[in-house]
């Protein structure tokens, strides 16, 4: 391929945007911040990444329904067992969420960032 030289007028043109650039300090610091990514993107989603984001959401759900059964037999029953299975199955179920939640503020967070 041959060398394509630029005219005059558009190497004036090319200073003036990077001077532009070069004072706009909230881009220069953004630039300064950001970190590379540790992988490329993937071209194209496979379906094993759309299986692994929703397992979270079907733990929480599959954790959900133990505890509302769990807790329906510790009632009618008035098991000690049962009540204290239940109320181990719910912290899980609690912990589930907050994790999930806290997982899609922090990307939430680093979307808003970048």
């Amino acid at each position: 391929m041959g060398e394509v030289r630029l005219s005059e007028h558009e190497r004036r043109v090319l200073a003036e945007m990077e001077e532009r650039l070069d004072r706009d300090e909230p881009l220069a610091r953004r630039l300064r911040t950001t970190r590379p990514r540790s992988r490329p993107l993937p071209s194209s989603p496979s379906p094993a990444a759309g299986a692994r984001r929703r397992l979270p959401a079907l733990g929480m759900a599959s954790l959900a329904v133990v505890a509302l059964v769990l807790l329906v037999l510790a009632v009618t029953t008035g098991s000690p067992a049962l009540v204290w299975a239940f109320a181990a199955v719910w912290i899980l179920t609690l912990l589930a969420v907050l994790g999930v939640f806290v997982r899609r503020a922090r990307r939430r967070a680093g979307r808003g960032r970048g």
